[in-house]
């Protein structure tokens, strides 16, 4: 399926855009919560679940999406799922009670895999060789714009509107995709229909939930706790078992949902895993920043919003010229340029103290950012230039698992380095008789404390505290990058392969029109 002329760049300008609403409504929720919590009755619990609901499945769909869109047509899926997202979005701002609201946000979880597999699909199938690298790098740089601006948008949306608007907003965007995706975006599918494969899908998607939900509940409760670690060794054995399973039912000549074929080759697997790779080096900077910003710098959430924009802007510098660079220098240098200015910039970061300069945290980010937008957007063009038509449904589901998997173990990690590092650096000598527990558990409980006791001296340990446990992580940061350097030197391929996307994974078919 290709598009004639510049129609196929304003698809995919339609389609980034409704990309752009999914990443966002992943993050805006956060900024709401306040007025969710008044507005609906919700418990603490409930809106914990608003949040994880919605990254769950999120997670969970994208490869029964991919399956979908090779077997039924993947114009009709993206069509479906963005049809169901503007649902959603309207059941969410007119939701009744926590029970709707939160079915509402799976809903829109669900949907919105499909509109992200879709939307990567996309970039195989419109786009070959010579104009992927610059077709990824246009899908990441939608993706990253989403990061900042969701709690932009919805602080200044909740400052002047009522709360229901942070969800309708999602309906004319819906409309356009609608509209410029059926007129625009040829259908495909897989010549050779798949099989449904439920165990596979079953298995997969409870394997996904249980997993991104142990990883959630590692950022919330540590990684000691009962319920991570019986939930992350759950999710990691089911999908032991659903690769076990495919690998059976391949073996036997039956159709997988993920054929093991997919991994042979070495570009897809390596582009795939070092995709995941790279998104961990920014994960945490999103658990951690806004809190530094807040608590340790005294802005707020919508200041901590705007101060967050190094990061997108970083993660678009380095995406742009990805494409380019990785056709004059081949992909492997560009990806390995990627994690060395993550790491450089992750270790100039992590002399980060309470009282350093605004231009100071700028520049570090915004290094840290650009390596791993230029390595993302390498590592994600290798992978699907790896794809042919006939498997880009379930090949893009494939690298997306990885990808979105990558937010919540980020996020787990480098929030226990961070808390554990400021609980270490605090100590419990001189702490307040009684109040102790609750400082060292929350930065911002501690400074609700020094400040309702008058204490300048134990705000400003609090921060130091605090600013230390942000170094700690970024210096693992700095090993995250240096481990992909060491992956990706060690097992990417020198040179992109020959040849037109999908020459060294055999399908032995090409894709059906309709």
């Amino acid at each position: 399926m290709t598009g004639a002329g510049g129609r196929k760049w304003w698809a995919l300008a339609a389609v980034n855009l409704c990309v752009l609403v999914v990443t966002l409504d992943g993050t805006v929720l956060s900024v709401a919560l306040p007025e969710l919590a008044k507005a609906l009755s919700a418990t603490e619990s409930g809106l914990q679940w608003f949040l994880s609901g919605y990254l769950l499945t999120l997670a969970a769909g994208v490869l029964p999406a991919g399956l979908a869109g090779d077997r039924w047509g993947r114009k009709k899926v993206m069509l479906v799922s963005l049809a169901a997202f503007g649902a959603g979005s309207v059941l969410c701002a007119y939701a009744p009670s926590p029970g709707i609201f939160l079915t509402a946000r799976l809903l829109m979880g669900f949907a919105g895999s499909g509109i992200t597999v879709m939307a990567m699909s996309a970039l195989t199938v419109l786009f070959d060789d010579r104009e992927r690298g610059a077709a990824v790098g246009v899908y990441e740089v939608a993706n990253f714009l989403a990061l900042p601006a969701g709690p932009i948008l919805g602080g200044w949306m909740l400052t002047h509107l009522w709360w229901g608007w942070v969800f309708l907003i999602n309906v004319p965007v819906v409309a356009v995709g609608l509209i410029v995706g059926t007129v625009l975006v040829p259908e495909s599918r897989a010549t050779k229909r798949p099989d449904l494969d439920l165990t596979g899908m079953i298995s997969s998607v409870i394997g996904l939930v249980v997993l991104t939900y142990g990883l959630i509940e590692a950022g919330e409760r540590g990684w000691s706790a009962a319920v991570t670690l019986t939930t992350t060794a759950g999710g990691i054995a089911i999908l032991g078992g659903f690769f076990a399973w495919e690998r059976r039912l391949g073996g036997r000549g039956g159709m997988p949902m993920v054929d093991p074929a997919l991994f042979r080759s070495r570009a897809f697997s390596w582009g795939a895993v070092l995709s995941g790779t790279a998104g961990l080096c920014v994960a945490g900077l999103l658990f951690s920043m806004p809190q530094y910003f807040q608590a340790v710098q005294g802005a707020d959430a919508m200041e901590s919003g705007l101060k967050m924009l190094p990061f997108v802007i970083g993660l678009v510098l380095g995406a742009l010229p990805a494409g380019p660079l990785a056709k004059a220098a081949g992909a492997r240098l560009t990806i390995a340029l990627g994690f060395v200015l993550a790491g450089v910039g992750a270790g100039i970061g992590a002399v980060t103290s309470a009282v350093s300069a605004t231009a100071f945290v700028v520049v570090w980010m915004a290094v840290l950012c650009a390596g791993v937008g230029l390595a993302l957007t390498a590592t994600t063009s290798v992978a699907l230039s790896e794809l042919s038509v006939e498997r880009s449904g379930i090949g893009s589901a494939v690298v997306q698992t990885f990808q979105k998997t990558c937010a919540p173990l980020g996020s787990a990690v480098m929030g226990s380095v961070l808390a554990a590092s400021y609980q270490a650096r605090l100590g419990h000598a001189g702490l307040p008789v009684g109040a102790a527990p609750e400082i060292r558990h929350s930065v911002f409980s501690g400074l609700a404390i020094a400040d309702r006791l008058g204490s300048l001296s134990l705000e400003r340990r609090i921060r130091d505290a605090f600013a230390y446990g942000l170094d700690v992580s970024l210096l693992a940061t700095a090993g995250i990058a240096l481990t992909g350097l060491i992956l990706t030197l060690t097992f990417a391929p020198r040179t992109r392969p020959a040849g037109h996307a999908g020459a060294t994974i055999p399908d032995g078919a090409h894709a059906g029109r309709s």
